[in-house]
């Protein structure tokens, strides 16, 4: 296996020298600004009830798991991750995933999909009926080991004979990169590794690589520059942008990768989540948000938004808390004001 990674930056957050041209353009090189039309369909990944819940400490119950999925499901989502079978120590949230993936029909047009870390944990995603499996790498050294407990090139390795026997049976695989552009423990994250591992798992057979803002340190500057870069490893078809909210620049980081190309994105229902393994990280892209934006900007979905509030307000509630997505409130806001008119 062919595994090179560029050493990280030395300094922590340092910005990299950019050419004059690099710094921006008039409009931030959105849409037909800069050469390449938007998408004219986005498909969501919605990871609400994997990568959303797994790092909320409240234990939901398995039936209000399958509920959830069911009701996204109805808001027209095609594509969601519903499980993971990683350790239950570690990640106490997962530990009813075979149980979620009986409990749920399966519906044509809807792709049910499961993390795994091993080849333990594909066979028990193969027994649940998944129909598609993931797996997932670091774009550094540093968050490899903390996560997962090896190195980059180990845990490629590792992978192999999951990947394979994924093929194998007929399952696809989809792969994902953490701290594309910047690590909780070694700061700023060259785009060329991050594009390395990327394509590395893409060769190791992934159709989809999904590009992860761990911390949600991104700009839309570091995600053009990214998507460049991962571009030259995976073709621009098979690469997904997945978003954190933690600075604010989500929604402006989807703007960035819908110009560069992208339209697969990953997002979370009411923003839940974030990552348990890297320090301060905060809640994902809102799948509200994402659709709102597609929505405005004349990119088909095929979500209902209101069904996608509605599955929001659903699982906080559960949580016991709000929900962080803006387009969720704005549009509970809108519809209370407007039932105070009626009344």
């Amino acid at each position: 296996m062919r595994c090179t990674f560029p050493a990280p930056p030395r300094a922590h957050w340092q910005r990299p020298n950019m050419a004059p041209t690099e710094r921006g353009t008039p409009g931030g090189g959105f849409g037909d600004a800069s050469g390449v039309p938007l998408p004219a369909r986005v498909r969501i990944v919605e990871v609400g009830p994997r990568d959303g819940l797994q790092n909320e400490a409240t234990l939901v119950a398995t039936a209000t798991k399958v509920e959830l999925i069911e009701r996204l499901a109805d808001a027209g989502l095609g594509h969601i991750e519903a499980a993971a079978f990683v350790s239950p120590r570690r990640v106490p949230q997962m530990a009813d995933g075979a149980e979620v993936l009986h409990a749920l029909p399966r519906r044509e047009g809807v792709v049910l999909s499961a993390l795994v870390p091993n080849r333990r944990g594909l066979e028990a995603a193969l027994a649940a009926r998944c129909d598609e499996v993931a797996v997932f790498a670091a774009a550094t050294e540093a968050f490899s080991r903390a996560n997962i407990e090896c190195s980059i090139a180990e845990s490629l390795a590792r992978f192999v004979p999951v990947i394979e026997a994924a093929r194998e049976a007929g399952v696809p695989v989809r792969g994902y990169v953490s701290c594309v552009m910047a690590c909780p423990y070694q700061g700023e994250v060259a785009p060329a590794q991050a594009a390395a591992v990327a394509g590395e798992l893409y060769r190791m057979g992934c159709h989809e690589i999904s590009l992860g803002d761990t911390v949600g340190r991104g700009t839309p500057l570091a995600t053009r520059r990214l998507v460049a870069a991962c571009a030259r490893e995976v073709p621009l078809a098979a690469l997904a942008g997945h978003f954190h909210d933690t600075w604010g620049m989500a929604v402006a980081n989807v703007c960035a990768a819908l110009a560069a190309g992208i339209a697969i994105f990953d997002a979370s229902v009411a923003g839940i989540g974030g990552c348990p393994f890297s320090p301060g990280a905060t809640g994902n892209l809102a799948s509200e948000d994402l659709a709102y934006l597609c929505e405005g900007l004349g990119i088909e979905t095929g979500v209902d938004l209101a069904r996608l509030v509605e599955a929001g307000e659903f699982i906080s509630r559960a949580l016991g808390r709000p929900g962080a997505s803006r387009a969720g409130r704005a549009w509970r806001a809108r519809h209370a004001a407007g039932a105070a008119v009626c009344a």
